[in-house]
């Protein structure tokens, strides 16, 4: 076994692992993780930029008509990554589905939270 080769991708995985958002849940419940940072499938594709124009977008909880586009793996649209969605799609989609309730986006992506009415 090659522990340097181990190690190192610990380490890869490590390093990813402080840099995620928290998964992102809207008011109906529907949820998709929205990552930005140096390994992310973003623009720009670099960690802490002071804002993200494109962004990745993975695993929602169901299948969302305005992320197909790009979606990695259309069979499996709960079960892949989506690369490179523009951050105003990212925010029809909160909208469509009543805001956010919990979770965090990348920079420059207003956090369009569900009224409290």
């Amino acid at each position: 076994m090659n522990f340097t080769l181990l190690f190192k991708g610990f380490w890869t995985v490590s390093k990813f692992r402080n840099k995620l958002n928290q998964q992102v849940v809207c008011a109906d419940g529907f949820a998709m993780s929205v990552q930005a940072h140096d390994g992310a499938y973003c623009s720009p594709r670099i960690d802490n930029a002071q804002s993200y124009d494109e962004v990745e977008v993975g695993f929602p909880s169901s299948a969302e008509p305005l992320l197909m586009q790009w979606c990695e793996d259309k069979n499996e649209p709960t079960c892949t990554v989506y690369g490179y969605v523009p951050a105003q799609v990212v925010i029809n989609v909160i909208a469509k589905h009543g805001g956010m309730v919990d979770g965090e986006l990348p920079a420059g992506i207003p956090a369009l939270r569900a009224s409290s009415r």
